[in-house]
């Protein structure tokens, strides 16, 4: 057990630095790259093109590592392809900085589903939601320390984005080190033997994604909520109720996950229910009505990143995992775009905040309704 948590915290650094880097470097990019002669659009499409990039090659990466079983080898290279951010201190042209961006993306979808994969079985003996809920703890530090350190270095350096940029290989080799000592700790993914007449497509896992995207498109996006605050207080307040939201994300999942360990897929339902709530509280308005929402926010996004995927793992057999968390990251990621464009045209429009709380109860319900229907028909794996 020792040597698992061990390895779980090695694997959880990796990640805690992976975002001190990529996390960190996003606040960055947009102004160096217009500092390069990007226009807005540019800048934009940049965006577009490689969080799509992200989403779409995850069912690929998964497919491949199911096929193959490399699941380090992708987890690896993934990671190291991280290495874009800090190159991006050598290059004076916006052409190459976008190539760099982007290869820093392929290298997320190629990791991402192989990853969740290692962690759910090399660490289920600490039980799935817990190990997820350390994991997704350790990364918010990163996502909250990589900004922080972005800015002093840029505060310190009067702007230079060339130093802030190179100082990221401090954190990058340092991952590579923690990433090592996890692929020596956690070993090899053991492969089980595979029915050839299974199909992947169980009926369980396809409600469930539909269950997940659905909980997904009633949430309205973090961005929204600091875009309507933006309005109430001063700029740094707002940098704060962000700061916040990464705050109560990190507990929120450990909690999660040690709780769902002990009452397994009824900790869903309290997320799904959370979730009716910050869209019509942020269409309301006010700041204690924002907040609140910020604050709600923040617990669904720690569970949505650890019970959700534990629950992943506990329905999905071993062979088919990587596919299934590339479809289940796939999901959830358009899931969010949906909700971004949704909830940014009620904002838009002034829609009555009473009319978007019909909105997220019904889609909720229905999750709910295919959620019950998920895990009452699986059988839960490798406890």
């Amino acid at each position: 057990m020792r040597k698992a948590y061990t390895a779980l915290i090695a694997l959880g650094l990796v990640s805690l630095l992976g975002d001190v880097v990529y996390e960190g470097s996003r606040g960055a990019v947009p102004a160096f790259l217009r500092g390069l002669g990007a226009s807005a659009f540019v800048v934009g499409a940049i965006s577009g093109v490689g969080e799509a990039f992200n989403l779409i090659l995850r069912f690929v990466s998964g497919d491949v590592a199911d096929r193959t079983g490399a699941y380090w080898s992708l987890t690896i290279i993934g990671y190291v392809l991280i290495v874009s951010i800090p190159l991006l201190a050598f290059t004076g042209r916006w052409e190459i900085a976008a190539i760099l961006i982007l290869t820093e993306r392929l290298g997320k979808a190629l990791r991402s589903p192989a990853r969740d994969v290692i962690l759910s079985e090399c660490c289920k003996e600490i039980g799935r939601g817990k190990a997820f809920g350390i994991h997704e703890f350790l990364d918010q530090i990163g996502a909250v320390l990589g900004p922080v350190l972005i800015s002093a270095v840029l505060l310190i350096s009067n702007g230079n984005y060339r130093f802030a940029f190179s100082v990221m290989f401090i954190p990058f080799f340092a991952m590579l080190f923690f990433l090592a000592r996890a692929r020596r700790l956690l070993g090899e993914v053991e492969r089980r033997a595979e029915k050839k007449e299974e199909k992947f497509s169980s009926r369980e896992f396809t409600m469930y994604v539909s269950a997940v995207g659905l909980n997904t498109l009633s949430l309205i996006p973090a961005s929204l909520i600091l875009y309507q605050i933006s309005g109430e207080v001063g700029a740094w307040a707002v940098a704060l109720v962000y700061a916040l939201i990464q705050l109560v994300d990190a507990p929120s999942a450990l909690l999660a996950g040690h709780v769902y360990d002990k009452i397994r897929q009824k900790m869903l339902i309290i997320p799904f229910v959370l979730s009716i709530l910050p869209a019509p509280l942020t269409l309301l308005g006010g700041k204690i009505n924002l907040i609140a929402a910020a604050i709600i926010f923040g617990f669904i996004l720690g569970m949505q990143e650890s019970v959700y995927r534990a629950f992943v793992a506990d329905i999905v057999p071993l062979e088919r995992r990587g596919r299934a968390y590339g479809i289940f990251n796939s999901v959830y990621g358009f899931s969010a775009l949906g909700s971004g464009l949704i909830f940014g045209a009620l904002l838009q429009a002034g829609a009555y905040w009473l009319a978007v709380f019909a909105y997220s109860l019904f889609l909720n319900v229905i999750g709910i309704v295919l959620l019950n229907e998920s895990w009452r028909k699986s059988k839960p794996r490798d406890k």
